[in-house]
């Protein structure tokens, strides 16, 4: 099996939205986001569903707030990761991760 490459979306201005939500999170949260995202390197992806009405995914994570991870499966070797979020801001942040995922579709076209 081939390990999968997982990118993280950047805006044109060179933020990274998950990053900046990510580091907002206490270190150990930190930590085992990180080590749910390296086991993604595999295919294992734990528990995750693909949402309704989008393109994304979510990662469920059973820890903190409800913690998710909005990403998308680019072709079977590239998983791009778009933002994050807990539970109170998930509706919010899932319209602002389907605009993400947008804007990375579009900027890569043009490459």
């Amino acid at each position: 099996m081939t390990e999968k490459e997982i990118k993280y979306y950047t805006t044109i201005d060179d933020k990274c939205p998950y990053i900046e939500w990510r580091d907002s999170l206490s270190y150990s949260f930190q930590v085992r986001i990180a080590k749910r995202i390296n086991r993604m390197r595999d295919g294992n992806y734990g528990d995750w569903k693909k949402l309704q009405n989008s393109e994304l995914s979510e990662l469920r994570l059973d820890f903190g707030k409800g913690y998710r991870i909005y990403f998308k499966e680019l072709d079977d070797v590239i998983v791009l990761i778009v933002a994050g979020s807990d539970k109170s801001d998930q509706k919010s942040i899932i319209k602002k991760a389907g605009l993400y995922l947008e804007d990375y579709l579009n900027r890569s076209k043009k490459l």
